[in-house]
């Protein structure tokens, strides 16, 4: 009888094993669909036992393109762009600038925040010099960019081409998605426009509506800037700060448009802005000598009355971003308020 109840408790435990493993296998399987379920989105790449790194793919303006979730040697090809990401608390570590056309606070505020500047020639790129940096994502403006030119970038790194005309109002909250940080995105934006609100109260109180011309110097001609343009220099001043462009140019859509110096005495504005244009390889220093020796120039009221001021190009082309850009509300403010 003993015997008989031993082979049943056998069997028992053998039947309870088998079903338990089914279990499991039912388990397995199951853990297994979800995770070819989320594939798409973020893909397995390092071992989970030691932290797995981790790839997703995102949209760029091309397409379709893995990164890392994660990227441990990030450089990011536009200096706008890099304080950007720094400004919503992702540092990368590395930035490709021409140092001549840089404002003056960027090298510093690189340095702070331990970024390495790697120099390069405006407007080109070094393969060579790229792929010995060994980056693992490039970040790059992508209004713009050529196919090829993009092509070869992703052959250094997988690369990401924004698909944004640069503007930090259009980059950031695109920046704040990308790297999970949709909130501090939120928060530099609204200090920003903060600032921007007081200041075009400050100017509106201070000058009214006296008008302001943004006038370039180039090394062959001079431009103006135009007020219903649709670039971010032009809504700047124009729009956030609520300048008045001179009734002459008040229907120009064009970011800086060419005029004759014969024309200065119809312009009549009150405060100027002059820009000596800063380029590689270009200099328009006998151009600005030209203007301010020219009968006409010496005869407006705003140059005899010193509303004259120098604006850098770096200033206000190069160094647009949270940071630059509220150096550039405190210089006008300064400027135009008493």
């Amino acid at each position: 009888m003993s015997k008989i109840r031993f082979k049943m408790s056998g069997f028992l435990l053998l039947a309870l094993m088998l079903v338990l493993g089914a279990c499991s296998n039912a388990s397995n399987t199951a853990d297994m669909s979800n995770t070819s379920n989320t594939s798409a989105e973020v893909k397995e790449t390092g071992n989970n036992a030691a932290g797995a790194n981790t790839a997703k793919i995102i949209k760029d303006i091309f397409g379709e393109v893995e990164i890392p979730a994660e990227p441990q040697n990030l450089l990011v090809t536009n200096s706008s762009y890099a304080e950007y990401l720094i400004e919503i608390g992702i540092v990368p570590q590395m930035v490709l600038l021409t140092a001549e056309i840089e404002p003056d606070y960027r090298k510093p505020y690189f340095e702070q925040h331990g970024v390495k500047m790697i120099e390069t020639v405006q407007y080109q790129y070094n393969y060579e010099q790229l792929l010995a940096l060994s980056p693992d994502l490039i970040i790059s403006q992508g209004t713009g960019m050529e196919q090829t030119v993009y092509d070869d970038l992703n052959k250094v790194a997988p690369t990401v081409a924004l698909d944004t005309t640069g503007d930090m109002e259009d980059a950031i909250p695109k920046f704040g998605e990308l790297f999970g940080k949709t909130a501090e995105a939120t928060q530099v934006l609204e200090v920003f426009n903060g600032k921007v609100d007081q200041a075009r109260t400050e100017i509106a109180q201070a000058i009214g509506d006296k008008t302001v011309l943004v006038l370039r110097v180039e090394s062959d001609r001079y431009r103006y800037m135009g007020a219903q343009a649709a670039n971010s220099s032009s809504r700047f001043f124009y729009e956030k700060l609520g300048l008045h462009i001179p009734e002459i140019f008040k229907d120009s859509k064009d970011w800086f448009t060419p005029f004759s110096l014969e024309i200065l005495p119809e312009i009549k504005p009150d405060y100027i802005f002059l820009e000596q244009r800063m380029l590689q390889g270009s200099d328009a220093s006998q151009s600005m000598k030209d203007l301010e020796a020219n009968p006409l120039w010496k005869s407006m009221e705003a140059v005899k009355n010193g509303q004259v001021f120098p604006l850098k190009t770096s200033d206000f082309v190069q160094g647009s971003g949270p940071v630059g850009s509220a150096l550039l509300i405190d210089y006008i403010v300064e400027k135009l308020v008493p």
